[in-house]
């Protein structure tokens, strides 16, 4: 049973902080770990929006860091779903960095994550599609079937190579 679909307007969050000494690191640039964290928070906010349900992150598909985050700059985060399938949903994360003196902006990073909607027994649940309206929005969902593929591709291998992994501990 198909819902009916939602813009993405109707699952965007935006969220924008400082970035703060106990951020970054030797570099005295914003550390990845705690980029990809935040991305995580906002994308996850996407994903509930949209679904109305429970959702867990089943992938985060990439983050690619374009330029560096400096302390003067504020660091905004900007998602939205962008696909559907039947449970899953693609959350776009577009992170822009403002220096806040001279008022410069730069797209920092974008990232893709695919989330799962849940049922109340934590079974895979049905989610709406997706309408998109903005050029950015087309151009997404658009591209998102080949990305869809590359995953399915990439999950595909992941479990082969997990078969072969021992879960043994480590000998020094």
């Amino acid at each position: 049973m198909r819902m009916k679909p939602k813009e993405c307007k109707e699952s965007r969050v935006v969220r924008t902080s400082r970035v703060f000494p106990n951020d970054v690191n030797n570099h005295n640039t914003l550390f990845g770990g705690r980029l990809m964290s935040d991305v995580d928070q906002v994308a996850s906010i996407s994903a509930a929006r949209h679904s109305r349900k429970e959702c867990v992150t089943a992938s985060t598909d990439s983050v690619d860091f374009l330029h560096p985050i400096r302390p003067s700059d504020s660091v905004c985060f900007e998602s939205f779903v962008t696909w559907t399938g039947s449970s899953s949903m693609e959350v776009f994360v577009k992170i822009v960095a403002e220096d806040l003196k001279s008022g410069d902006r730069k797209i920092a990073a974008t990232a893709f994550l695919t989330f799962v909607a849940l049922d109340d027994n934590r079974r895979p649940a049905v989610v709406p599609g997706v309408i998109p309206v903005s050029d950015e929005e087309k151009k997404l969902h658009e591209t998102a079937p080949m990305r869809a593929k590359k995953r399915q591709e990439h999950k595909a291998h992941s479990k082969e190579l997990a078969a072969f992994l021992t879960t043994g501990k480590a000998r020094p």
